[in-house]
């Protein structure tokens, strides 16, 4: 897990710096994912040649995930192949894993003059994989979800260049920190062996929705009926209508309660394999 841990600090780092910049955001973000990636496996001692390669692959594949991610949250077309990208970078790391040398250097060196808590556990390569899934959770995840969203119709693209139009997002706010937070959360107390706690966190997320869908059922019903929108494309946005990437027209109860399920069950899917990775 050596190298993917070391790649999902670097793109975890990157999709933070993007998010928080409006422009130049790519240009940045290329820039930080393999500086820091370069630190960590200093850091680490992971240095041999097959490391060097195996990393330099794994910054192309972070540099694709972060050029067609944001192009797809741009225009709201081909986000799948942003998270096909994503996803093939590192199940290729998985699958050579065992040619990755054993984290210790520099890093490995603190951990044993530091009196940290909990240390007993606390070598290098455990401290890398941590690292990596908090920075995967803060981050990489929102964007994950939010493709998935886009590839499935709930969530319109930026679109940037026009007036936005309402959307389901409108009505449930918050998403963007209350995500993290509740990933963090499950994936702390799934570390700490309170598997209970972690189902109250998701019990507790659809109670405190609950009053905004109700709201958006009295106060935001669709005039077209339940489940369906004007099915009229946007001249700006070419080929994005009825059935063909993110719905225009007004935004109903449907809507809304697409959004919040479907995101809501991909956060959670993401909480519980980095848990599962964790472990």
């Amino acid at each position: 897990m050596t190298w993917v841990s070391i790649v999902l600090i670097g793109l975890g780092v990157a999709d933070l710096v993007r998010s928080s910049l409006s422009r130049r955001r790519r240009l940045a973000a290329h820039l930080a994912g393999p500086l820091v990636v370069l630190a960590a496996a200093l850091l680490s001692g992971v240095s041999r040649w097959a490391d060097a390669v195996a990393l330099l692959l794994a910054l192309g594949g972070g540099a694709l995930w972060t050029e067609l991610s944001d192009r797809a949250q741009t225009t709201g077309r081909q986000a799948i192949w942003a998270l096909i990208s994503l996803a093939g970078t590192l199940v290729g790391l998985l699958a050579f894993s065992g040619a990755a040398t054993s984290p210790a250097g520099p890093l490995q060196s603190w951990l044993a003059w530091a009196d940290l808590p909990g240390s007993g556990r606390a070598d290098s390569g455990r401290v890398l994989l941590l690292t990596g899934l908090v920075l995967f959770n803060i981050a990489t995840a929102n964007i994950v979800v939010r493709l998935v969203l886009l590839a499935i119709g709930a969530l319109r693209p930026d679109q940037l260049t026009l007036p936005p139009q309402p959307q389901a997002a409108d009505r449930l706010k918050g998403g963007r920190l209350l995500g993290p937070m509740e990933r963090l959360v499950i994936l702390g107390l799934g570390l700490a062996g309170e598997f209970g706690a972690a189902g109250l966190v998701i019990a507790a997320k659809g109670l405190l929705r609950f009053p905004e869908i109700q709201a958006s059922a009295r106060g935001g019903a669709n005039p077209l009926g339940p489940g369906r929108t004007t099915g009229s494309a946007n001249p700006a946005l070419p080929g994005v209508g009825a059935g063909a990437g993110p719905r225009s027209g007004p935004v109903g109860i449907d809507d809304v309660t697409e959004y919040f399920l479907v995101g809501s069950f991909v956060s959670w899917l993401l909480a519980l394999v980095t848990l599962a990775v964790a472990r």
